[in-house]
């Protein structure tokens, strides 16, 4: 069997099996991913050098599916299956007390298995269907407790905002097939001119969609309606991540122009995100926030051209986002609720969690010698180095002066106050969750450097101590100004504004949403009267049968029967002049003959 195959196949039979034998979810789950790990680990070891190995698979015709490990490939899959493991551990003990595990754990890992294909997929075809899969587990996942009116309207968001945006990727995967004549990706991300400029817009506007860049963050925060393992996996580097991954493998093919719209959005984004956070009052609610102001920092460094600097801080991201996530579910379970109201002072009755967040959350901000500090110091300086420096290295300062804001501010509310709290069911299992992110989440940039010498990819020009500086300065603002000034003087005038998503004229739900539900009732009411139309139209065929039927069967038929019977009267009386004796038979023919000789001579004297 092929290497490729073993980040896949063991999430997809651990799926498999969880639906035949109904039982043992959490442990088939998580063994699937574990296995799924140790696979990643020795795929990465086989191609660490160079060396890609590729599987080919039957496809369209002319077009065979790929799945190819290279290092990069290979890395992400070694990210994706590392954060599904330890989240599954954490889902173990969060999932403890709830239902529909079997469902549960299916889900979960048919989406690791789809997004292992996603990384690995060498040709268009596959990651599309992979792309699909993702999207329909991440509407099942996010709406698991369907029951409630709120988890079926974020499900229901969420698929409505990233499915409009996928519409982008299909128009581009179209335009490069057409373009290079093979859905290969190495092969169509050479086209230049017009079609690298309109697939590429089109690829920045998929993975608006997936990585919920500006204006399409809303429907990130409203899925904290879902169990917290969820978000923690699809919010880390799985579902949001793919955006961002599209964008850094498919780096060779933008143009200028598709790189200063991707940097652009980025930045935008990693601002107003961020002022988002720093407003929220929910805890999961403010790392969705942030989940997208990162996301829009790795925009910022794929359109500074420097694709290496994103793919850093989406690993460094990977590890600090998932830790931060399972750490407020097991905040959520001591308290019931994720509003900072409800969690004032739970970090002092639950040290150890509290640990494990305060290091993901200095991470996050940049404070060395933790990962994030050398991935956003690689952004700064890939931002610095671009002929737009002044206003893209501006936004990602700013985004990382507010991410140490809102970080800071979360950790000051956890810590200051008490209150009761009561025993967790499964703390182990969270716990053994969390601290197994915490040390990739602190000790990650350890192995920056052997990664860059593994990948080949060019870093960003402007490093040095002026730009380490900068960020740092950035970072240590943010977390003093979150720690000592409450948001809504630090935000003033913006900070209603931001309490309701920076949304103008009533955000999407308003410019989107309500068109959409508006469009899909007329097209709901338009398959209504057409299928009223085609029953009527059958009902009145149905009729014609009958009246065709009753017509054969009671005239026509009729008809042909009683010209039988006659038939068979006149056959009767002929036969009965068959009598057999000649004087009868010679006195029938002196008969006819005279009256046919009557005849004769009675039309000859007519005329």
């Amino acid at each position: 069997m092929s290497a490729v195959l073993m980040p896949i196949l063991p999430p997809l039979i651990a799926a498999l099996a969880v639906l035949v034998l109904r039982r043992g979810g959490p442990a088939l789950a998580l063994a699937g991913a574990a296995l799924s790990l140790a696979g990643s680990l020795w795929l990465l070891a086989r191609v660490a050098g160079g060396q890609a190995e590729t599987l080919l698979l039957p496809g369209l015709p002319g077009m065979p599916l790929r799945l190819v490990a290279e290092p990069l490939t290979a890395l992400l899959a070694v990210a994706v299956a590392t954060v599904g493991t330890f989240v599954l551990a954490h889902a173990v003990g969060y999932m403890k007390r709830e239902s529909g595990l079997c469902r549960f754990y299916a889900l979960m890992s048919l989406f690791l298995a789809a997004m292992q294909a996603l990384v690995l997929a060498g040709d268009w075809v596959l990651l599309l269907a992979a792309w699909e899969l993702i999207g329909v587990c991440s509407y099942l996942l996010i709406g698991f407790w369907f029951q409630r009116p709120e988890a079926a309207d974020a499900a229901g968001r969420a698929f409505l905002c990233t499915r409009s945006a996928d519409l982008g990727l299909y128009a581009a995967v179209f335009i490069l097939i057409g373009w290079a004549g093979t859905s290969e990706i190495a092969a169509s991300l050479e086209a230049g001119g017009s079609a690298s400029t309109v697939a590429g817009l089109l690829l920045l506007l998929a993975a608006m969609g997936k990585s919920a860049q500006v204006p399409l963050q809303d429907w990130l925060m409203r899925a904290m309606a879902g169990p917290t393992p969820v978000s923690a996996l699809l919010h880390s580097a799985t579902l949001v991540a793919a955006g961002a991954i599209l964008l850094i493998r498919s780096a060779p093919l933008l143009s200028p122009e598709v790189l200063l719209a991707v940097g652009l959005v980025g930045g935008v984004t990693t601002v107003a995100a961020g002022v988002i956070a720093l407003a929220e009052r929910d805890l999961k609610r403010l790392l969705a926030a942030s989940t997208a102001s990162q996301y829009g920092l790795m925009l910022v460094a794929v359109g500074a051209g420097v694709p290496l600097a994103a793919l850093l801080h989406l690993l460094a991201h990977a590890a600090i986002k998932s830790t931060l996530f399972l750490a407020a579910g097991d905040f959520q379970h001591a308290r019931e609720g994720t509003g900072f109201d409800q969690l004032k002072g739970v970090g002092r009755a639950r040290p150890w969690t509290f640990a494990g967040f305060a290091l993901a959350a200095l991470a996050l901000a940049g404070i060395p010698p933790l990962s994030g500090f050398f991935s956003k110091d690689a952004i700064i300086a890939a931002a610095l180095s671009t002929p737009g420096a002044a206003w893209l290295g501006s936004l990602a300062l700013a985004g990382t002066l507010l991410t140490g804001a809102y970080m800071a501010r979360s950790l000051r509310l956890l810590w200051q106050g008490s209150g009761e709290t009561r025993a967790v069911s499964g703390s182990a299992w969270m716990r053994a969750g969390i601290w197994g992110l915490v040390v990739p989440a602190t000790t990650l940039g350890l192995a920056f450097g052997p990664i860059e010498v593994m990948l080949g990819l060019p870093g960003p020009e402007a490093e040095g101590a002026v730009v380490v500086v900068l960020g740092l300065i950035a970072a240590v603002i943010g977390l003093a100004l979150g720690w000592l000034v409450p948001a809504p003087r630090l935000l003033g005038p913006v900070y209603p504004w931001a309490g309701r998503g920076l949304a103008i004229g009533g955000g999407l739900t308003v410019w989107v949403g309500r068109p959409a539900m508006a469009v899909a009732r007329g097209c709901e009411w338009l398959e209504g009267r057409l299928y009223t139309a085609v029953l009527n139209v059958g009902r009145a065929g149905l009729a014609l049968a009958r009246l065709a039927r009753a017509s054969d069967e009671r005239r026509i038929d009729g008809l042909i029967f009683a010209l039988v019977a006659g038939m068979r009267a006149l056959g009767g009386h002929a036969r009965a002049l068959q009598s057999g004796l000649i004087h009868r038979e010679l006195a029938v023919s002196v008969a006819v003959t005279a009256a046919g000789l009557v005849v004769l001579f009675v039309i000859l004297f007519r005329f």
